[in-house]
């Protein structure tokens, strides 16, 4: 199939704007409203002071991490013209909480984040780094992530179970 395109030109910003809104009636819980899908609830466990109605704000960027690798790894995948049939993801993150209670000298946010990728793949291993190393400097989570100066460390496993 043939296809013609109109040439892009990278030399200008390219801006797209997503928006959502947020309401918090004087708890630990927030709802946010997706315009073009649902709501969701962000929360504190009860241990914490929450509600347990939903995941931490802290979950919620570790599961956009997650998400946004998912889709810029597709998308690179298909640039790359590169073969695979899904993701797996494990993640973890560590906070040193005295950070968030107050404590100037402490980062609020994240110390470290750990993935897990499984990939499922018959392509060969270096063909799998290349589009790893392509994902990674196109994500917009992860580098939020890293710049951020968390300790990030990604481990992309291949494998090749049906």
């Amino acid at each position: 199939m043939n296809k013609v395109v109109d040439e892009i030109d990278f030399t200008k910003p390219i801006i797209r704007r997503k928006s959502l809104s947020a309401s918090n009636n004087g708890n630990m819980t927030t709802t946010v409203e997706f315009p073009e899908f649902f709501s969701m609830t962000f929360d504190e466990p009860v241990k914490h002071g929450g509600e347990g109605k939903g995941p931490s704000p802290l979950q919620g960027v570790l599961a956009s991490l997650c998400g946004c690798e998912a889709v810029t790894f597709n998308r690179t995948a298909k640039d790359m013209d590169f073969s695979y049939n899904g993701l797996k993801f494990d993640a973890e993150f560590t906070i040193d909480i005295r950070g968030r209670m107050g404590v100037r000298s402490i980062v609020p946010h994240f110390k470290t984040v750990r993935l897990q990728v499984h990939v499922n793949t018959e392509e060969e291993e270096e063909r799998l780094r290349e589009v790893v190393e392509e994902t990674e400097a196109r994500c917009p989570v992860f580098n939020l992530i890293k710049d951020a100066g968390v300790e990030l460390e990604c481990l992309w496993i291949r494998s090749t179970q049906k």
